[in-house]
């Protein structure tokens, strides 16, 4: 019988390299974790420190000298930072050299809700904690309780996403049912909003008013600018 020694010696090649493949693998998943790094996908980390995030990670036994590659549970470091009061959203992923690299996107507010129990608006809609790291320049949001949030938000996220908006309205006062008053930097005017319907139509209304009496000198002479009668701006003089 006619032994094949190419084919054994493939067979053997085989099984040499599935030995240091596994052998390799075992050394790569028996290696600590060499360091943790944070990310921030904006370009400022306001409301959490990379500081707090390893002290998170620490607190729940998640530490670079103590845990090993093949011990480390990813889904549950996502869990734990996206349950941060002010992270809106973790990513976790660990490379070959052993470094786990976070993510994070932070929550972003987008008014102040003013009251006894103080606290954000973010872009989702959501209520967010007051942060003593950093006070976001945001329109305050006056006579609004948690359960208005829902009628509120259509409002206030049209004016964040406005620069021009922005750049003017300071505050925003809810009256009685359901109508709103804004309150404008740097002019002697307010603007009654009326009820959070029609908000394009209101607000291209009231830009269009605006140049005009910034152009005609008169900027200065209204004490209320009414926006809810449909396709027009109705103003009261001091």
């Amino acid at each position: 019988m006619k032994i094949n020694f190419n084919y054994i010696k493939g067979i053997l090649l085989l099984a040499l390299i599935i030995f240091f493949y596994g052998f390799a693998e075992k050394r790569n998943n028996d290696r600590k974790l060499e360091k943790v790094e944070v990310q921030f996908t904006q370009f400022e980390n306001l409301y959490v420190s990379e500081e707090s995030v390893n002290k998170l990670l620490i607190q729940n036994n998640i530490e670079v000298s103590s845990i090993a590659k093949e011990t480390l549970d990813l889904n549950r470091v996502e869990t734990l930072l996206n349950k941060h009061e002010m992270i809106e959203n973790a990513e976790v992923f660990l490379t070959l050299d052993g470094i786990l690299k976070t993510k994070i996107s932070q929550r972003r507010p987008i008014g102040r809700v003013l009251g006894n129990n103080a606290f954000y608006l973010d872009r989702l809609g959501k209520k967010m904690p007051l942060s003593n790291r950093y006070s976001a320049r945001v329109p305050v949001l006056v006579n609004v309780k948690e359960k208005d949030i829902k009628e509120a938000f259509p409002l206030v996220d049209y004016i964040n996403k406005d620069q021009f908006l922005t750049e003017h309205i300071t505050s925003i006062t809810r009256l009685n049912k359901g109508v709103y008053q804004l309150e404008l930097r740097k002019t002697g005017f307010d603007i009654f909003f009326g009820k959070v319907t029609r908000i394009d139509e209101k607000f291209n209304n009231f830009k269009a008013f605006y140049k005009k009496a910034l152009k005609d000198s008169l900027i200065n002479t209204y004490k209320m600018v009414d926006l809810q009668f449909g396709n027009q701006v109705v103003c009261t003089k001091k």
